[in-house]
């Protein structure tokens, strides 16, 4: 197996887990600092209020955004797959 081989496959392997992740990240930070204005500017100090609302939003980003990445892992997974005799020999 060669350097530039284990070097893509890595390379690859980060970005499908950037891309996977980056949703519910982006999503979940978007709901947080919504949140913290809203907490700021109406000075309530409440937990909940901040875990309910993000928890909430990775719900209907996984829900609209859950085909693509299922999509995304089975297709990486594939390939991974497909490489095996690379790998080996």
């Amino acid at each position: 197996m060669t350097p530039e081989f284990v070097l893509s496959i890595a390379t690859e392997s980060l970005t499908v887990t950037t891309m996977l992740a980056a949703p519910l990240l982006l999503s979940a930070l978007a709901m947080g600092i919504l949140v913290g204005v809203f907490q700021a500017a109406t000075q309530i100090n409440e937990m909940t209020l901040t875990f309910i609302p993000k928890l909430m939003v990775l719900v209907i980003a996984l829900v609209v955004t859950g085909p693509w990445m299922l999509q995304l892992i089975v297709n990486y997974t594939r390939s991974l797959f497909m490489n095996i005799p690379q790998m080996i020999g």
